[in-house]
């Protein structure tokens, strides 16, 4: 294992609360949709436009918005985003990932972040977590989203790593599709039946490690 490629919310630091609420401020104000609570999961490691779609087929509205429309309607959606998660600090990184981080440089297990999020590098600097990781994965300059695993592969490629010598880190079904069709191994955090496809899941943050990352990977390649 060279590399661990990460994905952020819900891995690093949970801000999937603050990119829910922000959608169903907009589903309700802008759109007249209300969203369940159980909607989360359909959005979780989703890119903006793709939830936002998701939101429209929901409520029976999406030919209703041209291209133009949902550009608009996405950015709204960003911007109170933004205002939510303007108090984010170094309390809101999940359990075991400072620790984590530590020992993965201890190793030099190159890292690298691998986020639907164009608001990624302002989160690690809110966390106090940007100059930890060796690159960024943009995924404004990747063809397809999550469950594809365009973004794990450009992680891995940031680094200078094959993505054979990664492991990925995911908390959402789609994401650990991506992990597995860009040839990672994967490690999971969250419920063990819904991730199954991953090579190790955890049930919280606290329980990543080196150690648990590396076994996992040795395991996958025996």
């Amino acid at each position: 294992m060279q590399g661990a490629v990460f994905d952020l919310d819900g891995v690093i630091t949970d801000t999937a609360k603050y990119h829910f609420a922000a959608w169903s401020k907009l589903a309700k104000e802008n759109l007249d949709i209300e969203l369940p609570a159980s909607f989360e999961t359909e959005l979780k490691g989703v890119s903006r436009i793709d939830s936002l779609k998701k939101i429209l087929e929901y409520g029976n509205k999406l030919d209703q918005y041209s291209d133009d429309d949902i550009q608009e309607l996405a950015a709204k959606k960003n911007g109170y985003y933004l205002e939510a998660i303007e108090g984010l600090s170094k309390d809101d990184i999940l359990p075991g990932i400072t620790e984590l981080i530590a020992q993965l440089k201890a190793h030099n297990v190159k890292m690298s972040l691998a986020s639907a999020s164009k608001n990624a590098p302002a989160i690690l600097k809110k966390l106090g977590l940007f100059d930890e990781f060796d690159a960024i994965a943009d995924p404004a300059k990747v063809a397809h989203g999550k469950p594809a695993p365009d973004i794990f592969l450009a992680g891995a490629a940031a680094v200078d790593l094959k993505p054979s010598e990664c492991v990925g880190v995911e908390d959402a079904v789609a994401g650990v599709q991506a992990i597995k069709d860009a040839g990672m191994v994967a490690v999971a955090v969250g419920d063990a039946n819904e991730l199954a496809k991953a090579d190790k899941v955890v049930p919280t943050t606290a329980d990543f490690s080196y150690d648990l990352f590396e076994e996992t990977f040795e395991k996958a390649n025996a």
